[in-house]
């Protein structure tokens, strides 16, 4: 198969699937995963968000048998929506880098908020808050009456979340192209021990930042259940 072929053929695959960026199937992006199919490397029956209308889908662009949805890959299940607990973010930005459409809000050591309309549900911001201060609710929506196959997903929102993925990939290289250019001339000066101390320094001091706020969330969540307790045993 020629680069043009691989891409179309990986175009179309791609078309039918839902976009929210889960990696359930087992690739960082929706796009990963359908180059995979189109090369076939990877099974049409990966994408739990997706369901039975896009394996029926694949199976009938490809010319494949319908095959029912992996479980190693997780199980179909209404769209969510993730919320931060404001009051207690503690401004990491851990959930602005793993949201792979940019859905969230904010600054180092300021709150953070999710942009409800572009959320995907795809979970992948919950497991790096250090303070658990984001939950999943069901996403507040009606089902989608127009001609999109997933009920839950309309067209626009399918669209617009493959497009703020593709461009928060392009805004990641041109920043780490810009670091490297940036960098080029003081790297060529020092020695290289001393450019691996000083990102190793940088690192401990945001690790050890974050350690020291989610110590102190901690310490205001148990003071809180202290002052809670003594008020129902007053």
């Amino acid at each position: 198969m020629t680069t043009d072929h691989l891409r179309a053929a990986s175009d179309r695959i791609d078309a039918w699937l839902p976009q929210t960026q889960c990696t359930l199937c087992g690739y960082p992006r929706c796009r990963a995963y359908a180059e995979a199919v189109a090369r076939g490397e990877a099974d049409i029956n990966r994408c739990p968000p997706g369901g039975d209308v896009t394996i029926e889908a694949l199976a009938k662009l490809l010319k494949r048998p319908f095959k029912p949805l992996d479980p190693a890959c997780g199980v179909p299940k209404p769209r969510l929506l993730a919320i931060i607990d404001e009051p207690e973010c503690i401004g990491c930005t851990l959930c602005l880098t793993a949201c792979p459409v940019d859905a969230i809000l904010g600054a180092a050591k300021k709150m953070h908020t999710v942009i409800a309309t572009e959320c995907t549900g795809c979970e992948l911001c919950l497991a790096p808050c250090p303070v658990d201060c984001i939950a999943l609710v069901p996403y507040p929506c009606e089902d989608n009456q127009g001609d999109w196959p997933w009920p839950q997903y309309s067209r626009e929102q399918s669209e617009r979340a493959r497009a703020r993925t593709d461009a928060r990939l392009r805004r990641l290289r041109q920043r780490h192209e810009t670091r490297a250019a940036r960098q080029a001339p003081r790297t060529a000066a020092m020695p290289s021990r001393h450019n691996d101390d000083a990102r190793n320094a940088t690192k401990a001091e945001i690790r050890m930042e974050i350690r020291a706020a989610v110590k102190r969330v901690r310490a205001k969540k148990m003071q809180l259940r202290a002052s809670d307790r003594n008020s129902r045993e007053g």
